[in-house]
């Protein structure tokens, strides 16, 4: 695959993001602990053995197990597949860092067999909603200003309609729901710090930001966020998707006006006019 052009503007800043990442602490990857237990929960449900599987991920000590036998793969704008090689390809917890996020699916495709089996899971949704409506209230206040701090998080339908833009069969997307409760907002941030999940944006800010914006976001998220409990609560959205490599074998939906059966029929009901 051809290498991005350099002179594109990048919505992320890749030497950041491998910088936290080199950071990361194995304790604090519970959203990767999380995405091994859904592709688990949904391979269990796949009735199809895999012999040559891959994984894509920045934290290959984490998924070396899952699959024994799976190729471990670094996470890149571009990745380091070989066409044809697998039968399942996973695509771990990076999607989302992605500056050409059908570009991966692409790759990913490419290098599955003919009804091989292209499984993502990613964050999106709603994630971090709750820290991005506090700071950015706040920064406002604060400094009549606006700096991008958290990463656009695409919406489930969106990330469904990439599988088919890549050229994948059977598209399913769905989302896993975790929410988190932290003391207050500094053990939030320092705990994103520790998944290697901190801003990487190419126009972030690159001045420290002041304290009294940290001090009113706090005060906005815990009068607007918290748990029962009194603690703040971060929504971390997963959102998995799966689709295959077209193949003749996989169902096909059927031609338009080839129904052989009455659906009023089938209900049990009569077929009437609607009025005008």
């Amino acid at each position: 695959m051809k290498l991005p052009d350099s002179t594109t503007p990048s919505l992320f800043d890749r030497l950041a993001l491998d910088r936290h990442r080199a950071r990361a602490q194995h304790e604090a990857l519970f959203l990767h602990q999380a995405a091994v237990d859904e592709v688990q929960d949904r391979l269990s449900m796949v009735n199809k053995t895999f012999t040559a599987p891959a994984i894509v991920t920045p934290f290959a000590h984490i998924w070396q197990d899952v699959l024994p036998e799976a190729r471990i793969v670094e996470d890149a704008d571009v990745l380091d597949l070989t066409p044809g090689a697998h039968d399942l390809v996973i695509h771990a917890m990076a999607l989302h860092w992605a500056n050409d996020p059908v570009g991966q699916l692409i790759q990913c495709h490419r290098a599955l067999r003919p009804d091989g089996l292209l499984l993502v899971v990613c964050l999106g949704g709603e994630t971090l909603h709750e820290l991005r409506a506090a700071l950015g209230q706040a920064e406002i206040e604060v400094t009549g200003g606006l700096s991008p701090r958290i990463a656009p998080m695409a919406e489930l339908r969106d990330l469904g309609g990439l599988l088919q833009r890549a050229g994948l069969a059977l598209p399913v997307a769905d989302t896993a729901r975790l929410t988190a409760e932290y003391r207050d907002l500094t053990n939030l941030m320092r705990d994103l710090r520790a998944m290697g999940e901190t801003n990487s944006l190419t126009d972030r800010m690159k001045r420290p930001t002041r304290r009294q914006v940290f001090a009113r976001a706090q005060h906005i998220y815990a009068e607007h966020f918290t748990t029962s409990q009194g603690r703040l609560a971060a929504t971390f959205d997963l959102i998995c998707l799966t689709g295959w490599s077209p193949d003749e074998s996989q169902q096909k939906p059927l031609r338009p006006g080839s129904a052989t059966a009455r659906l009023a029929d089938a209900l049990g009901t009569k077929e009437g006019k609607l009025s005008d």
